[in-house]
């Protein structure tokens, strides 16, 4: 093989554009180097071991002829890349791109429930109609398929369908199995063609207790026996949400400070949270005997009480049309109507672990207000002891539920 030595060291040039480049470590390969619009451009050829030099001769001819025709070499080997990669797709579904993309997030979701929550609702909505399509031929149409019989009767379920719909779909295209916009996009999209959902059904929200009845269901509710009845009385001495009743830990209790430590995994919020013990939570931990991991056992050894168990306190109570989550809606309504002028709104917001709204706000009051909080908490404690109100309150009404 004759060749010319390059100006540049390692590079050993054939003509035409075509040269062996040496590395410093010896190993060889063809490259084509050429001029588009005024910027030097390189593309590779392939090793020397596997490209001889009459294939990389061909090669480069065919570049040139490229570069002749208006064409950038290294653009058309893209698109012809590409245009591989798009029938490749082909035969890629949206199934197999769901769970790809299930199994890609499985480990960073906290909640084991929520895979299963994907896997459900993709194969209940999506797969029956997109499932087995090829994900890059699913356009705007086979997601309002999708979508609309359940837009109207299962709004909150459709618009997160939606939602785990457009995630999938982007994952396919980072992944290279489809082009082009996402066509479950809401903004500037779908928002043209469904209805919103925020409008399609009032929100309807936990039923509450009024505040002023807590006294009277308190005082019923401690004749009650059993765990679940405790841990009824638990969770409205504490504001906490059912889930985190039903999981709390005995190492996550510090009886010495009067505090619940909840770790940042058990929270919707992802984040540790405390809860100072009013004197009344205290006295109910230790009544349950320390006999699991669980303050609050399931019948079931080494598990935790399911959600109906609380439920069914509220039935047996004759309340059916109470819900565990509406204790913390009462005692909200309570801070703003009764505590409102003795507690400022963030303590009662912290209290519930809910964020603040307003993020300059919340930039400010990076504590959890703590102290403030322990006198919160006592003061609702001792009103929920207090004598029965007159029954002359307002009815029980659907309030908006602190979620």
């Amino acid at each position: 093989m004759a060749v010319s030595r390059a100006k540049e060291p390692g590079y050993y040039g054939d003509g035409g554009g075509l040269y062996l480049q040496v590395s410093a470590s010896g190993t060889k390969s063809w490259i084509f180097r050429y001029s588009r619009l005024n910027k030097e451009r390189q593309m590779g050829l392939g090793a020397l071991h596997t490209v001889s030099l009459a294939q990389a001769r061909d090669q480069a001819r065919a570049c040139r002829a490229t570069l002749l025709a208006g064409g950038d070499p290294l653009d058309q080997r893209k698109a012809e890349q590409l245009e591989e990669a798009l029938d490749r797709a082909k035969t890629i579904t949206f199934d197999y791109c769901a769970a790809a993309y299930i199994a890609a997030h499985r480990g960073s979701w906290k909640n084991k429930k929520h895979a299963a929550q994907w896997e459900s609702t993709m194969a209940t909505y999506a797969s029956p109609i997109i499932g087995q399509r090829a994900v890059g031929s699913i356009d705007t149409d086979l997601i309002v398929t999708v979508l609309q019989p359940i837009w109207q009767e299962k709004t909150e379920t459709a618009t997160r369908v939606r939602s785990r719909i457009e995630n999938i779909l982007d994952w396919a295209t980072v992944s290279k199995f489809r082009v082009g916009e996402n066509p479950a996009r809401w903004r500037g999209h779908l928002e043209n063609l469904l209805a919103d959902p925020g409008k399609v059904n009032r929100v309807v929200h936990h039923a509450a207790l009024p505040w002023q009845e807590i006294g009277e269901f308190a005082t019923d509710l401690r004749k009650r026996e059993g765990v679940a009845a405790r841990a009824v009385e638990f969770g409205i001495l504490t504001a906490a949400r059912s889930g985190e009743v039903r999981g709390a830990r005995w190492d996550e209790i510090d009886f010495d400070s009067a505090m619940w430590v909840i770790p940042g995994e058990r929270m919707k919020a992802g984040r540790e949270h405390r809860v100072p013990l009013s004197s009344a939570a205290v006295d109910v931990l230790r009544l349950m005997p320390d006999v699991s991991d669980y303050i609050f056992p399931g019948q079931r050894q080494g598990s935790m009480l399911s959600d109906m168990s609380l439920t069914a306190v509220l039935r047996r109570m004759g309340r059916p049309e109470i819900t565990m989550h509406g204790f913390r809606s009462t005692f909200r309504d309570w801070c703003a109507e009764s505590a409102g002028n003795s507690f400022p709104r963030e303590v009662c917001e912290h209290a519930l672990a809910h964020s603040l709204p307003d993020k300059v706000e919340a930039a400010y009051r990076r504590g959890d207000l703590i102290e403030k909080r322990k006198v919160l908490m006592q003061v609702w404690a001792d009103y929920c002891a207090a004598p029965a109100v007159s029954a002359s309150v307002a009815p029980l009404r659907r309030s908006k539920a602190a979620v």
